[in-house]
């Protein structure tokens, strides 16, 4: 293995440290033709004998994960952050469609133990427990990402298709959806506000990557779209 490879779609890559790898809608990896990403979004370039991962964008930031979900970090616009993981998940959102990287280092600098909860039911990140429905909430609009089963790109249904997959009235789930939010933000969750008392316009691709790169959901939790009660 090279000192650093990125898998994209089951595409490896190997960044040469003499230069600067680009990610976006060109570059050394060109996603697609996206119109609402960036022409490049991300660089992974060596500095001062270290990995780095740079948001080069304007406006899209993208969430940041080592392999077992114990730590995360949102990389805004111009920021920066050391590749120090054997495993980095790089998950963003531009306009309906979420994009998946893995970047494997062969000598990783740091390791994160991390142990989850086994209940989806259970679950507590820091204060916050959420109950059934609303993990139904959570698990709907991050379904197509976890059946995918490695990185790659996806579409985060809608407020109406993910209501309409829990067999749900949309003002239901909308509720619902506020609460995990709500909840979320409080726990110190970014990106889930667009200003004071007002939800961020992309919230649903927020939650999905922080509930996907923080392990609070996973592809074991799917059986409990189907089996969700009608308890508030």
């Amino acid at each position: 293995m090279a000192e650093i490879a990125i898998d994209f779609c089951g595409e490896w890559f190997e960044p040469d440290p003499e230069k600067v790898f680009t990610i976006g809608r060109e570059g050394s990896i060109a996603l697609d033709d996206n119109p609402y990403l960036h022409r490049q979004f991300l660089e992974v370039a060596r500095y001062d004998n270290m990995w780095w991962l740079t948001n080069v964008g304007s406006r899209m930031s993208a969430t940041i994960a080592d392999g077992s979900g114990g730590m995360q970090a949102w990389l805004s616009p111009g920021a920066r952050l050391p590749l120090v993981f054997g495993q980095t998940l790089v998950v963003f959102t531009a306009g309906p469609t979420t994009y998946e990287l893995a970047v494997h280092m062969q000598s990783p600098a740091f390791r994160f133990d991390n142990v989850r909860s086994p209940s989806a039911a259970e679950t507590t990140i820091g204060p916050v427990t959420f109950t059934p429905t609303q993990m139904a909430v959570i698990l709907a609009l991050a379904e197509p990402i976890l059946r995918r089963g490695g990185t790659g790109f996806s579409t985060i249904p809608s407020s109406a298709q993910a209501a309409k997959r829990l067999g749900w009235a949309q003002t239901r789930f909308n509720r619902k959806l506020d609460n995990v939010c709500d909840k979320l933000d409080r726990s110190g969750v970014s990106g889930l506000r667009g200003g004071v008392g007002k939800m961020a316009s992309n919230r649903r691709a927020r939650l999905v990557e922080h509930a996907v790169t923080s392990q609070l959901v996973t592809p074991d939790d799917l059986p409990l779209l189907d089996e969700v009660g009608d308890e508030d």
